[in-house]
C-alpha cells in the first residue's frame, strides 16, 4: 500500500517509528507536511496539492497533527477522506478530541467515569464554580493547554479564586476540575488501536510536581490494567470515533476516571516502557482497515 504519515516533522521518534514500520511491512511510506499541503477544491474532483505538484491516491492516511495547527490539519485529512483516502482517524472525530469540553460532554453523557467539572466563561459566583466541583484544592486547565501547559494546582480557595480570575481577565476559557489526590500525581496511558488496548504504561509525576507528562520530566514504566481500566479506556476512544488514540485515566477512589483522549500520541515513551512495536501495531490496523471510502463521515462531517 502507499500510505502517507502528515506530519510536520519527519525527525520526530513517532515520525520516524511509524516509516521504519510501514517499509519493513513492504509498503511505500511518504512523510507530507500538513502545513504545506494545499487543497483543490473542486466539483466532484477534489485533489491535494504538495510544493506544486499534486499528490497521487494513498490508500491510507495516518494523522500526526500537533493541536496548534488543528484546524488546517483537519480540513487536510477531510480532504484526503473526500478523495476516498482511508484515514485512521477520522478529521470529524480528531477534532472532536481537541475540544477538551466537548470531549468530557461527550463521555459524560456515556457515562464514562471522569473528574467532576466545572466550566463557564465569566460566572458571577466564582465560589459556587469551585465548590461545585468538590472545594480546594482544584485543578484550572485552560481550554487549549497540550502536554501539561497551561495547567495549574490550586492548593486553596483563595488560591483558585485568584487563579481563575487571572485567566478570566485575560479572556481565557477554562475548565475547573476536582482533585484527585489519591493519584498520587500518577497517571495510566492506554494506547487504544481497533478498539483494544495494545499497550499500557504508568507516568509518574517528577518529585515536587503534580503533573505527569513525559515533557515536564514525568517518568514511565509498565503497567497491568484492570478490567474496568481497559473497559474505560476502549469505551473513551469508542465514543470519540478514534481508531488509534491515548487514553490517559487516573486511579480514584471512585474507579478509573479519563483525563484526556488524545489522537496524536507519542510513541517513544510507550514503545521504550512496554517493549512493544506499536508502530507495527497501528500499520497492522490500517492493513486491516484501508479500504476506499471506508470512513464513516466521507469527509462530509
Amino acid at each position: 500500500m502507499r500510505i502517507a504519515i502528515l506530519s510536520r516533522n519527519p525527525k520526530l521518534y513517532s515520525t520516524r517509528r511509524l516509516v521504519e514500520a510501514g517499509e519493513e511491512r513492504g509498503h511505500k511510506v511518504d512523510v507530507i507536511d500538513t502545513m504545506h499541503c494545499y487543497m483543490d477544491i473542486t466539483s466532484n474532483n477534489p485533489s491535494v496539492r504538495y510544493r506544486g505538484k499534486k499528490l497521487p491516491f494513498y490508500d491510507a492516511v495516518i494523522p500526526r497533527i500537533g493541536a496548534s495547527v488543528t484546524f488546517y490539519g483537519t480540513s487536510v485529512v477531510r480532504q484526503f477522506e473526500m478523495m476516498g483516502t482511508y484515514s485512521i482517524n477520522e478529521s470529524v472525530a480528531i477534532s472532536r478530541s481537541r475540544d477538551k469540553l466537548r470531549s468530557l460532554q461527550l463521555l459524560s453523557r456515556k457515562g464514562i467515569g471522569m473528574p467532576r467539572t466545572g466550566f463557564a466563561y465569566h460566572p458571577d459566583k466564582i465560589d459556587d464554580l469551585i465548590k461545585n466541583v468538590g472545594g480546594a484544592p482544584v485543578v484550572i486547565k485552560l481550554l487549549e493547554g497540550t502536554q501539561g501547559i497551561g495547567v495549574v494546582l490550586a492548593d486553596t480557595h483563595k488560591a483558585a479564586e485568584s487563579i481563575i480570575e487571572a485567566f478570566m481577565g485575560l479572556n481565557a476559557s477554562i475548565l475547573v476540575q476536582e482533585y484527585i489526590k489519591e493519584a498520587g500525581g500518577c497517571d495510566i496511558r492506554c494506547f487504544v488501536v481497533g478498539g483494544k488496548v495494545i499497550a499500557a504504561m504508568k507516568r509518574q509525576a517528577a518529585p515536587g510536581e503534580f503533573r505527569s507528562n513525559l515533557h515536564r520530566g514525568g517518568s514511565a514504566s509498565l503497567t497491568r490494567l484492570s478490567p474496568a481500566e481497559r473497559k474505560t479506556a476502549v469505551d473513551a476512544a469508542k465514543t470519540m470515533g478514534l481508531n488509534c488514540c491515548g487514553v490517559d485515566i487516573l486511579r480514584s477512589n471512585h474507579g478509573p476516571v479519563v483525563m484526556e483522549v488524545n489522537s496524536s500520541p507519542g510513541l517513544e515513551g510507550i514503545e521504550n516502557a512496554t517493549g512493544k512495536n506499536i508502530a507495527g501495531m497501528v500499520f497492522e490496523f490500517i492493513e486491516k482497515s484501508a479500504r476506499p471510502n471506508n470512513t464513516k463521515t466521507k469527509g462530509k462531517g
